[in-house]
């Protein structure tokens, strides 16, 4: 299913700068049998608060490297449409494209929901990279073997390797992270709109403020 769902992804440039970015995170109950996800949207000039939705789903999907989509997608499917307002971006803590098969959760669920996705990630899954460079705003390009099935797909492709994504610095002298396509957008948005997001700390604010509210929520189960 993800080899079918990966040439889908669209690259294309966002037309404006979002007015509104929610930011999606999930957390497992303690005993492992629910997963929790939350929704948050900001106005990304100032940071307001908008409204913040969650969402609660039995765990039905084992765990497996690569395929967290079929595992937490359905819920963060479930708490972004009870929003009542319409983010015009989506920021997922996880992969977009850069993924084995290029679709992480960031990508399918931007395929899901038709809407712009990026993926930011506090880890790497796949592919090789240069440290970037200490200073805020430093990023190095994240890049793996070509897929002959997303050849078409993308057009950013050096020797035989190409470009999945990017290793972001949004603080000075912290852990980068790692930023990648989802869906309707390109590579140069998502890492402009990461570090536009990540003014005080390491993660954009909407997935950190998503990221402590399911945590808490997580305690209650």
């Amino acid at each position: 299913m993800q080899k079918q769902l990966a040439p889908k992804v669209r690259f294309t440039a966002l037309k404006k700068q979002p007015k509104l970015i929610a930011g999606i995170d999930c957390a497992f109950s303690r005993d492992g049998k629910k997963i929790i996800a939350v929704a948050v949207v900001l106005k990304p000039s100032d940071f307001e608060f908008v409204e913040t939705k969650s969402a609660v789903r039995n765990v039905v999907f084992p765990y497996i490297p690569g395929l967290l989509s079929f595992r937490e997608g359905p819920v963060c499917v479930a708490a972004v449409e009870k929003l009542k307002s319409r983010p015009d971006l989506i920021i997922v803590d996880g992969q977009g494209i850069a993924h084995p098969r290029r679709l992480g959760l960031a990508a399918h669920l931007g395929l899901l929901l038709d809407k712009p996705t990026v993926g930011c990630a506090k880890s790497r899954l796949t592919g090789t990279f240069e440290e970037p460079a200490l200073k805020k705003g430093s990023y190095s390009f994240l890049k793996d073997k070509k897929q002959k099935m997303y050849k078409a797909a993308l057009e950013l492709q050096v020797t035989e390797h190409e470009i999945i994504g990017a290793v972001v610095r949004t603080r000075s002298n912290v852990k980068p992270v790692f930023v990648s396509v989802g869906n309707k957008c390109l590579l140069d948005d998502a890492i402009k709109i990461t570090l536009a997001c990540a003014s005080r700390y390491r993660l954009p604010e909407p997935t950190r403020l998503a990221h402590q509210t399911v945590s808490r929520l997580r305690l209650k189960y």
